[in-house]
């Protein structure tokens, strides 16, 4: 048997690397995890925990506004965009020294540089100028915000790397995209009182999700103050001398405004990592191809995350980490399950789905059972905010199953999480009915709506 240097090289240090590297080590397997920018990858250092934390910044407005119906006097409100930032980044450092913390403390070796496949089993730190051997290596090197080449002035655009530390907050900005990051900035945007305006090219943003959720959710949006174009999109942005951006758009409007952020799609990070000399297999986004047990197309090279282009979500990275242990080192091969997840949209109202949207389901059932609620949270009428909550179920009417679970609302990532764990377990909208209300939460509609809606016969609405 060949010797290496270590039994597992990860390249890349974010939420699945990490996690595949600190439990190898902690099984007694020679471990090295090479990261050439910052411990905790995306999620940590540059989305999910940033943007929730500027979520929270973004959410007080509204709970000063809602504090005088509850009979409290809340004093002139100002807001320090410097003193956000400040703190956001003492977080993401706190979690990045423990990231990787964990990883040298469960006994694996971590490396500050990028790393580079030389073959098969080489690896080069560049950062060294020094080539290492690996029986087994993982890629987890996870995406980065899709560029722009094509749109003449994409060089004066920011992404969302960039949006997070932004010298000062923009008096007007222009977000482009339709998806989880560009509807979320724009909330977190108008929350710190910035006029904000949210172009997509779609007819609807949110694609993929439960058309109700979409629609609720821009009336919602519009509502505030934010203002939403689409179908459109930006052909121009030109640089003025005092400093803003004219975006031209393809309706043929100017928008003047501070900043453009452009949400338009992930690429994954492949380029320049040497898979091309190890004969690693890429699509033509660019993502690494894998088989079904998260290995490529070399039989000692694994890829797990967003660089796989699969399913891009942190909690799926990390499923997908501990399938590839089981099977790499436990000899216990392990599918990844990518079926039936629940997912958070933190916009304001959020959104919390898992399972199939009713056009999804339509497609692939003949009889669908719709149960559909709308009505003002409890929270909002003493403060008299007039934003409505939305529940859905999506089910089999022939055997009961329910399919979706759909909540637009105050707490509805928190809904979905446990809303996944009984849609994964198969239960049927029988289940739910038997389930007694915690009353008076929102959350207790999800078990008292015993008539449907409406049904969905053969791709028919029928309203009875």
């Amino acid at each position: 048997m060949a010797q290496y240097d270590y039994d597992l090289f990860v390249i890349g240090g974010g939420s699945g690397g990490v996690r595949a590297a600190r439990v190898a080590a902690a099984l007694g397997k020679r471990v090295a995890l090479a990261e050439e920018f910052r411990f905790g990858g995306t999620c940590v250092i540059r989305g999910c925990v940033p943007k929730k934390l500027y979520v929270y910044a973004s959410q007080f407005p509204e709970h000063f506004e809602d504090a005088a119906g509850y009979g409290w006097t809340v004093g002139e409100a100002k807001f320090d965009w410097a003193a956000l930032v400040a703190n956001k980044e003492r977080e993401i450092s706190r979690l990045e020294a423990i990231y990787k913390r964990n990883v040298e403390g469960s006994g694996g070796e971590t490396i500050h540089s990028r790393a580079v496949l030389v073959d098969s089993h080489t690896i080069r730190i560049e950062a060294e100028n020094r080539t290492v051997t690996a029986d087994q290596i993982l890629i987890a090197t996870g995406g980065r915000a899709a560029a722009h080449p094509a749109l003449p002035g994409h060089e004066h655009c920011i992404y969302s790397n960039e949006v997070f530390d932004l010298a000062e907050l923009p008096k007007a900005i222009l977000i482009e995209g339709g998806g989880y990051i560009a509807v979320e900035f724009a909330n977190i945007f108008h929350g710190l009182g910035v006029e904000t305006t949210l172009v997509y090219r779609g007819k609807e943003i949110l694609s993929r999700f439960d058309m109700d959720l979409r629609r609720t959710l821009h009336d919602t949006m519009v509502a505030k103050g934010i203002r939403i174009l689409c179908p459109a999109v930006s052909e121009e942005v030109v640089k003025r001398a005092d400093g803003r951006l004219d975006a031209r758009l393809n309706t043929g409007e100017v928008l003047t405004v501070d900043q453009v952020m452009l949400a338009i799609g992930r690429t994954p990070n492949t380029e320049n990592l040497g898979l091309e000399a190890a004969g690693v297999v890429m699509d033509r986004q660019g993502a690494i191809v894998v088989d079904r047990f998260s290995r490529t197309n070399v039989q000692n090279v694994w890829a797990v995350g967003d660089v796989t282009n699969r399913v891009q979500l942190t909690p799926v990275a990390i499923h997908e980490a501990m399938c590839f242990i089981e099977t790499a080192f436990k000899n216990n091969p392990t599918e990844p399950d990518h079926d039936c997840v629940a997912t958070a949209v933190f916009s304001q109202p959020e959104i919390g789905t898992v399972g199939l949207s009713e056009d999804e389901a339509a497609k692939r059932f003949k009889h669908l059972e719709i149960y559909r609620t709308s009505f003002r949270p409890m929270r909002h009428t003493l403060s008299g905010r007039q934003e409505k909550m939305l529940m859905k179920l999506v089910v089999d009417g022939d055997t009961r199953l329910v399919l979706g679970a759909h909540v637009l609302g105050p707490d509805a990532g928190e809904m979905a999480q446990l809303l996944g764990i009984t849609l994964k377990a198969g239960l049927t909208k029988d289940d739910f009915d038997r389930t007694m209300a915690v009353h008076p939460t929102a959350a207790e509609e999800l078990v008292t709506m015993y008539k449907p809606t409406y049904l969905v016969k053969e791709g028919v609405r029928i309203d009875g």
